[in-house]
């Protein structure tokens, strides 16, 4: 069997799936080096930078295989030669990016081209490269990125773990000390059958009162030194305990990495973006209201006066965050319907993409 110096593995990935890996490990295992150019369109609603992310992590482990990204926002037009040659420029600038990051600029050019699709053919050609066709029929992995787009939930199975972190509905209950956001997060989770995450930061103030005491045996909450450190932490192990918890298209969490800086406020005294800058957006907030829920003092809350002004700066920050939310409040059943209501519209649109050039 031949095996290859460069390959070229191309596609929108839009977003990626099991025919996307299957065919990316194929074309490794015969070659040296794969790139794969992963081209978007500003038309397309899923990230080009996601997507590349999704690939990278899926294919860390494949040896020469590198990850690339880049703009492509010519027409497809398949039997037009101008359009097509344009296309090939992206190609070959992507190509020329892998060969400059590995220090050889003479590397750009590929030999072959491993691609599932009709246009390998040409493209090899246009190349100067070889073309080796992988599952053209789709009988290995019956699956493809319009079948994914517009059937995501159904199609759950054939997305590798980034991928379905990434695309993942969120749904994050936040709100002051004692306004209900465990009991609504974990009714609303059970109504759904989505799995739950629960608030870390509470876990974290146990640990640290712990550790506290292994220095000083007296010492109790209110002597506590928080820190930045402190809500950084807190905010990258609510995110990592949310990745963890994806085994579906929707997930419901109380509190996320964002609420960690919400919170650092309140114990720090002033707003510290760098606590999570790089935090999720979930596909909504639902916020808590603490008016009619009763303080109830379980021995680790201190901030009954507060409450009010702590609903003021989730209030602000979300108005600011740039993803839908809504105010829940009454009864807790009340609080129940509202949350499932909002959370039926917005699902109904999170998992709708636009439609890709030429698609």
């Amino acid at each position: 069997m031949t095996r290859f110096r460069h390959a070229l593995v191309l596609g929108k990935f839009y977003p990626p799936h099991a025919g996307h890996h299957h065919l990316v490990r194929t074309a490794a295992g015969r070659s040296d080096r794969t790139t794969v150019a992963v081209l978007g369109s500003s038309a397309e609603s899923i990230p080009l930078a996601e997507r590349v992310a999704w690939l990278a992590a899926e294919h860390a482990a494949d040896p020469g295989v590198a990850v690339l990204g880049d703009l492509d926002d010519h027409p497809m037009d398949f039997e037009d030669d101008a359009i097509w040659e344009l296309h090939v420029g992206v190609t070959r600038s992507v190509l020329a990016r892998r060969a400059i990051l590995d220090g050889d600029p003479t590397g750009a050019p590929v030999d072959v081209v491993f691609s599932s699709e009709a246009y390998g053919d040409e493209l090899a050609k246009r190349l100067g490269a070889e073309h080796i066709p992988v599952d053209p029929s789709r009988s290995t992995f019956p699956v493809s990125g319009t079948a994914i787009r517009e059937d995501p939930r159904g199609n759950w199975h054939h997305l590798a773990p980034a991928t379905r972190r990434g695309l993942a509905a969120r749904i994050v209950v936040v709100g002051a000390e004692s306004s209900g956001t465990t009991t609504l997060s974990q009714a609303l989770a059970s109504q759904l059958g989505a799995p739950w995450v629960p608030e870390y930061g509470r876990r974290h103030t146990e640990l640290k009162l712990a550790a506290a005491r292994a220095f000083d045996p007296e010492a109790g909450l209110d002597g506590l030194v928080w820190t930045v450190g402190d809500f950084v932490d807190v905010a990258v192990r609510q995110q990592a305990d949310e990745d963890a918890a994806v085994d579906g298209p929707l997930l419901v969490c109380d509190n996320d990495a964002w609420a960690a800086t919400v919170w650092g406020h309140r114990y720090l005294g002033t707003p510290r973006a760098d606590i999570a800058p790089n935090a999720r957006k979930p596909a909504l907030y639902l916020l808590t209201d603490h008016v009619g829920v009763p303080f109830e003092q379980d021995g680790w809350r201190d901030g009954e006066e507060l409450r009010g002004w702590m609903t003021e700066l989730f209030t602000a920050g979300l108005a600011a965050r740039g993803v839908p939310w809504r105010l829940v409040t009454g009864t807790p059943g009340e609080r129940l319907a509202q949350a499932l209501a909002v959370t039926t519209e917005v699902l109904a649109g999170h998992f709708r993409y636009s439609k890709p050039l030429g698609g």
